[in-house]
């Protein structure tokens, strides 16, 4: 038996595909694959950087399905059902819209993969597949060593992807992360962590956990046990991390070159009413209330952003623009906001409403979705096109202002800028030569994806 494992790409920029300069392992196939008994012959197929071979013969493919590729992922599905080749489809978007995603597949993998594979693989075996299966959550990776030789050759940056855990507790309005993982957050052990490090034989490490603080105790266990190692690691984690010194410190000393961080929003209004009140941690009893006043002084993360400069950390800053206190005006000090607290990287999505989230579901009653409800599928959707009617400004003025957030931040002036913080993006040759090889990388993806066409098939 054969199985092919499939990685979407987005979409296509006019007549070419588009090329993602910056892409990482597809780490849950790495996952699969392992899981995948070894006498039955894998192979990985990256549509983000090469053509996909429908003509190869294969007894069974599974795709791994994000919103954003569901476009895609369903024309894949398709070529290969034309030649009678069953098709899996999981992932975020199947289990979100799994009466949609139905309609493409031969079967669904809903929830942890990990927990129903082998028995996916043998009823695929006996020519007997289920029309879904519903895997529950449980410990992530147990006791599973990513295939990585699946990885080579394909030319993803030089990061070796790895999870320590699953899950956020935190329920905020536009996330899908707390709706696809139930609520969930669970951690791996840490000698199974620590044996796929040594499996591989990078020193740069990306934890790609939605939240690698969100159980404080387990991580600094994690942490402890990274720092002889002398590796260096990047991830994600929410900005009230610092109101534990230990848990900085740990953080520093293991090798953390920096984080993603979700600031969203500069308003307090935005953040309470968005349920991101952890970012309002410093205001006190303001951090659960939507009577917060706006602010021009962003006073919340001042103390906040000291203390990680004091770590050497480099952040991603993500933020989301076009939430109901937003205006042309104050999108303009979000701007200004993140050139001046000289960010390494920065990121300025146009609030999107996934299917599932709460924040789609309040969309969908005030009468305010565009594109029909799904935008994913719509084939006049361009990507980072406003997908619904926000409060102070048109559809097409939040568009305008996505990308000319984007293109501001990454110009060559706020480059040279931001560049001068020797606390963080100067404070090493390593967190400099960061610094120096990204951002062009990113400056080059604000004009490539900007209108880009979702899947490849042209309406």
């Amino acid at each position: 038996m054969k199985l092919t494992l499939i990685k979407p790409n987005l979409g296509r920029m006019n007549d070419r595909r588009y090329i993602d300069e910056g892409r990482m392992e597809p780490l849950q196939l790495g996952v699969l694959a392992a899981l995948t008994p070894p006498e039955i012959e894998v192979v990985l197929y990256d549509d983000r950087l090469e053509d996909i071979p429908f003509e190869e013969p294969t007894d069974l493919v599974a795709v791994t399905v994000e919103t954003f590729t569901a476009r895609r992922a369903y024309e894949i599905s398709a070529e290969y059902r034309r030649r009678g080749v069953p098709v899996i489809l999981g992932g975020f978007h199947p289990t979100l819209l799994p009466e949609e995603a139905a309609e493409h597949a031969d079967a669904l993998v809903l929830g942890d993969a990990e927990a129903v594979w082998r028995q996916v693989i043998e009823d695929a075996r006996r020519a007997a597949l289920q029309p879904e299966y519903r895997g529950e959550w449980g410990t992530p990776q147990s006791g599973i060593i990513a295939r990585r030789d699946l990885f080579r050759g394909k030319g993803y940056l030089p990061l070796t992807l790895l999870q320590f855990g699953r899950g956020c507790v935190n329920s905020c309005e536009f996330c899908a992360i707390n709706v696809f993982f139930e609520g969930q957050h669970r951690v791996r052990p840490v000698p199974e962590v620590l044996e796929e490090i040594a499996a591989q034989k990078r020193r740069r490490l990306f934890f790609i956990d939605d939240n690698l603080l969100a159980d404080r105790e387990a991580a600094k266990e994690l942490f402890r046990a990274l720092i002889p190692l002398k590796v260096h690691w990047v991830s994600q984690a929410a900005i009230d991390m610092v109101e534990d010194p230990e848990l900085m410190e740990l953080m520093m000393r293991s090798g953390c070159i920096g984080l993603v961080v979700g600031f969203e929003s500069i308003d307090p209004r935005s953040l309470a009413s968005m349920g991101k009140g952890l970012n309002l941690s410093t205001r006190g009893d303001l951090a659960g209330s939507d009577d917060c006043a706006a602010s021009d002084d962003f006073e919340f993360y001042t103390e906040p952003l000291r203390i990680v400069r004091e770590h050497g950390l480099q952040l991603w800053a993500a933020f989301t623009i076009g939430h109901d206190h937003d205006t042309p005006a104050s999108i303009e000090r979000t701007i200004e906001f993140a050139i001046e607290q000289k960010f390494c990287f920065a990121a300025f999505n146009v609030l999107t409403p996934y299917p599932g989230t709460p924040l789609y579901e309040r969309l969908a009653v005030e009468g305010r979705l565009l594109f029909d409800g799904k935008w994913w599928i719509d084939p006049r959707y361009r990507f980072n096109d406003a997908t619904f009617l926000p409060a102070h400004m048109s559809p097409q003025e939040l568009t305008d202002l996505g990308f000319q957030a984007r293109r501001r931040f990454n110009s060559p002036g706020s480059i040279i800028k931001r560049a001068f913080d020797f606390k963080t993006n100067m404070r090493s040759p390593l967190r400099f030569g960061v610094y120096l090889k990204y951002n062009p990388l990113f400056r080059k993806e604000v004009y490539k994806k900007q209108g880009m066409h979702l899947g490849y098939e042209k309406e």
